[in-house]
C-alpha cells in the first residue's frame, strides 16, 4: 500500500507541475524554484515531516523534499554554528543530491546526443 500512496502522490505532484507548465507562462526554471521553496516554506511550518510520512518517497523523491533537505541542513547549522549556518547548512545537506545531478547528467550527455526543439 506505500507504494500506492507514494505513487499517487508523487504523480499528484507532477500532475500539478505538468498542469502549471501548461496553463501558465512560468518556465520550468521557475517552476522548479517554486517547488524546492514549497517544500522549504512546509518544512518551515512543520508541515512537511506528517506530509512525508503519509506519502513516504511520493513526497521526498520530487523537488519538494530537495527544499525541505535544505531547510533541515540550514536549520542543524544553525543550532551549532549561529547566523553562520545560514549560509554553510543547506550547502552541506545538499551536496550529495547536487553532486550525483550533477555526474549522472555528465554521463547522460556522453551517453545520448541532444537535439534542439523547433
Amino acid at each position: 500500500m506505500n507504494y500506492v500512496i507514494a505513487f499517487l502522490v508523487g504523480g499528484a505532484v507532477c500532475a500539478l507541475v505538468q498542469i502549471l507548465m501548461e496553463k501558465t507562462k512560468l518556465l520550468p526554471g521557475r517552476i522548479m524554484v517554486l517547488l524546492v521553496v514549497s517544500g522549504a516554506v512546509l518544512n518551515f511550518f512543520g508541515l512537511f515531516s506528517p506530509f512525508q510520512e503519509f506519502a513516504g518517497a511520493g513526497a521526498s523523491v520530487p523537488l519538494l523534499g530537495f527544499g525541505h533537505v535544505l531547510m533541515e541542513g540550514v536549520k542543524e547549522a544553525v543550532e551549532e554554528q549561529g547566523i553562520l549556518g545560514l549560509f554553510t547548512g543547506g550547502l552541506k545537506a545538499g551536496a550529495a543530491g547536487t553532486a550525483s545531478a550533477l555526474i549522472f547528467g555528465y554521463i547522460a550527455s556522453l551517453l545520448f546526443k541532444p537535439k534542439m526543439k523547433r
